[in-house]
């Protein structure tokens, strides 16, 4: 039997433990024995097929495994709560100024709210912006 059906035979030997373990260094490894198999097919020695074998597997493990690692951990930042409030846009349902006795309809809800700028107004219908909540009340300009 020629190498080249060797090495598939590994490649496919090394995909059932890739799968049986979610184990992904054991895909790399088997990548590594697809390229030496190709190898063979163009006409490479015996020695150049473990040495394109070595070098895609070890290079396949040195470069793709951290960024695998490093995204399996980072967990993308879920905004919730008050924080996801920050920063959206309401609409002023009675009037708001320094005094924190008018109302904004924010993400379908009514709210208290407040100015940030105690020299500032905000007049029913106009939009504003969110900058923070202070308990039950929002901070608006």
């Amino acid at each position: 039997m020629d190498p080249w059906v060797w090495w598939l035979v590994a490649a496919v030997g090394l995909g059932i433990p890739l799968v049986l373990t979610a184990m992904p260094e054991f895909g790399m490894v088997a990548v590594g024995a697809v390229a030496a198999a190709i190898t063979d097919a163009l006409g490479g020695g015996a020695v150049f097929q473990v040495v394109v074998f070595s070098v895609v597997s070890v290079a396949l493990v040195a470069v793709v495994r951290p960024i695998a690692v490093r995204s399996r951990t980072q967990r993308p930042e879920l905004v919730s709560g008050v924080e996801a409030l920050k920063g959206r846009q309401a609409v002023v349902l009675e009037r708001v100024d320094e005094s924190g006795g008018g109302r904004i309809k924010l993400a379908g809800e009514v709210w208290s709210a407040r100015a940030l700028d105690p020299d500032q107004a905000y007049e029913p219908g106009q939009q504003v912006d969110v900058v923070d909540i202070d308990g039950a009340t929002a901070v608006v300009m």
